[in-house]
């Protein structure tokens, strides 16, 4: 039996990102892409959704301090939810918090160009779980991206 293409893979935060993500900027409305017609017809952005879930798509830069590689430690998470996810920790540096993502999925992909291909993965989450304060991983909280199923 062969695996699909597409499929996600559902994995532990903790195996993933071993010392945990930080999150830079905000989190927004991942939206299909508008054409400069469109902008010009006053034509509003639509959001994408997932076509698995039904969810809409949220997106959200983050950092991986674990990665070794420096333009690899920085990437973007799709949150899958009904409504705009909200981090449940508080800014260490302006713009910048540790998160914790629950109903973390993987998808592999090949990532890179021409001779120089890599094996890299598309993250998706349902929403924010709480990170305690002294670094240490905290028990989840309630919140309307709970619910939310990612694979």
């Amino acid at each position: 039996m062969a695996i699909s293409r597409g499929h996600r893979f559902p994995v532990e935060f903790d195996e993933a990102f071993p010392q945990g993500l930080v999150m830079v900027g905000e989190v927004s409305p991942d939206n299909e892409y508008q054409s400069r017609e469109d902008r010009a017809a006053g034509r509003p952005a639509r959001q994408r959704v997932d076509e698995i879930t039904g969810k809409r798509q949220w997106k959200v830069a983050v950092t991986d301090p674990s990665e070794p590689n420096a333009k690899r430690a920085s990437f973007e998470v799709t949150l899958l939810a009904d409504v705009q996810p909200v981090p449940t920790t508080g800014e260490v540096l302006p713009g910048m918090r540790p998160v914790e993502l629950e109903g973390l999925t993987a998808e592999p992909r090949v990532a890179g160009n021409g001779e120089f291909k890599y094996q890299s993965y598309v993250f998706r989450a349902s929403g924010f779980k709480a990170v305690n304060a002294g670094g240490g991983r905290g028990k989840s909280q309630s919140g309307p991206a709970e619910s939310a199923k990612a694979a």
